[in-house]
């Protein structure tokens, strides 16, 4: 009986201890605060202190979770980004010309950042942290905040492995099946895809050290004047929690200190409000569920598309659940329902949702593959298009690009979808896969977060790869050497021949 009055009194002694977290998602994004908020919330639940930063906002929060809300940096974003730029028009420029315009706007998302009063209090605070988790999309000058409280840094990363995280925990990313983000490549590429996937790697590489990185240690000197240069923290990762999953992202090769958590923010579906829940259950033909997703503005996109896509579900037997920022559509059929917000998670769990038309952003692709629904994506921009053509590779749905789409191929691919059964077989499949997991994606993240800090920062989990200069790890000093050796021994043996010809044509004159 003692014994037992010991063990219990000493794992609640150990469940007493709260680690605090300070978690900094800065993008002005809604599905990076989903992203964020969801991590916030699983470890405030666990038990963890958590402070998060970040430019949204929500109430009603567990007592030991506190946030440290940015506020106006949404609304700059807003009016700076989304109302003049129009992401249908700019999801058609070259890889090329979409990475170049991450340079600017990431170092201004920064800097917009850094500047804010509340990351300035938070950076000269003497608060106490055990461990910082940073979103790693660009803004490497924040991992100044892991120096700053002396804590082992955690980067999650919004995709699942790229080049802005690969780098930072010596990786290996081989061009030759593995695509970049910022392109509509399978894993199993043709040459000439192969080609452009490493000229583009390359271009990536020159662009990321001459442009990116230069900026960011620039910012990081402005606001932290006294502190390190990039280079001396950038590589100092702890853990990298990757937002992926094999049963969606395909297998890669990742380091030992790096985690797929792929669909830790997707919760149990809960009962949808009386006219949704009416709405979805009286649809006897179904429901086909259409949203672009948070970041698009669905009233930006051309009016022959929009009429096209009107004239093509408006015929349909199902009944169309449309996110919509308007409170109506021109000529609005009578089997739409339009909403500037819907549960998508709760929708996507309902039995009676037959499609879901989505931009293929990795969190509607993740929500929809998880409840096993099939996909016809409108892929605009980003990663959004290498989603699409993953999706379309695994059999679970079709898309068309946005500027190519037309009441033709739009209908030809709504029937092939809905009328082939394979589309559904492979989401139920693909949703299997998801689910089939010895650790549910959320306990997994808990579990290597606390372990971080259990191990002050778990350098034993690091690669020697990190620590070795961008030269050494291409091998370009032992390519040289060889390739040097190489012309030096076939300059060697065309001198001999030809001295040696020379020699014969002396002798024969002679």
């Amino acid at each position: 009986m003692i014994r037992f009055i010991i063990i219990f009194v000493l794992f609640f002694v150990s469940c007493g201890y709260c680690a605090n977290v300070l978690i900094i998602f800065p993008m002005p994004g809604k599905s990076h605060y989903i992203l964020g908020n969801g991590l916030a919330k699983g470890l405030a639940k666990h038990g963890f202190n958590v402070t998060l930063v970040s430019p949204f906002e929500e109430k009603h929060l567990p007592e030991n979770y506190n946030q440290i809300v940015l506020d106006g940096i949404l609304k700059k974003m807003e009016e700076q980004f989304r109302k003049s730029v129009n992401v249908f028009e700019f999801g058609d420029a070259s890889p090329i010309l979409q990475a170049l315009f991450m340079n600017s706007w990431s170092a201004e998302m920064t800097e917009d950042f850094f500047a804010h009063p509340k990351v300035q209090k938070l950076l000269k605070s003497r608060d106490h942290f055990d461990v910082v988790v940073i979103e790693q999309f660009v803004n490497d000058a924040t991992k100044i905040f892991a120096y700053h409280f002396g804590a082992p840094l955690i980067v999650a990363s919004s995709l699942g492995p790229n080049y802005w995280v690969n780098s930072l925990v010596g990786n290996p990313e081989p061009p030759a099946y593995v695509p970049s983000s910022f392109l509509n490549f399978n894993y199993e590429m043709s040459f000439s895809e192969r080609l452009y996937n490493f000229l583009f790697g390359i271009f990536y590489q020159i662009n990321t050290h001459l442009f990116i990185y230069p900026k960011q240690n620039k910012l990081l000197k402005k606001y932290y004047p006294d502190g390190p240069n990039l280079s001396d923290i950038m590589y100092n990762v702890s853990l990298v929690l990757l937002n992926s999953h094999e049963s969606i992202n395909g297998a890669v090769p990742i380091v030992p200190n790096m985690i797929h958590i792929g669909g830790y923010h997707i919760a149990p579906p809960k009962r949808l409000p009386e006219d949704l829940q009416h709405f979805l259950d009286s649809s006897k033909h179904g429901v086909i569920y259409f949203s672009l997703g948070s970041n698009v503005i669905p009233s930006q996109m051309p009016d022959a598309t929009r009429d096209a896509i009107l004239k093509v579900l408006g015929s349909r037997k199902e009944n169309i659940l449309w996110k919509w920022d308007q409170d109506s559509v021109v000529n609005q059929p009578s089997n739409f329902k339009l909403s500037k917000w819907f549960p998508q998670q709760d929708i996507l769990a309902h039995p009676n949702i037959k499609l879901f038309i989505t931009h293929c952003g990795l969190l509607s692709t993740t929500e929809t593959i998880y409840h096993g629904v099939p996909i016809l994506g409108f892929p605009v921009f980003g990663d959004q298009k290498m989603n699409a053509v993953r999706a379309a590779t695994l059999g679970i749905g079709k898309f068309i690009p946005f500027s190519k789409i037309n009441e033709h191929n739009l209908e030809e691919v709504i029937n092939e979808l809905l009328d082939n059964p394979k589309y559904l077989q492979n989401a139920k499949y693909r949703s299997q896969l998801m689910h089939d997991r010895p650790v549910k994606p959320m306990d997994l993240a808990i579990y290597w977060i606390d372990y971080v800090i259990r191990h002050k920062g778990a350098p034993h989990l690091q690669v020697a790869g990190v620590k070795l200069p961008l030269y050494k790890y291409l091998m370009l000093d032992v390519l040289a050497i060889i390739f040097a050796l190489v012309f030096t021994i076939l300059y060697a043996v065309y001198r001999i021949v030809k001295q040696f010809r020379t020699r014969k044509v002396k002798e024969k004159k002679h």
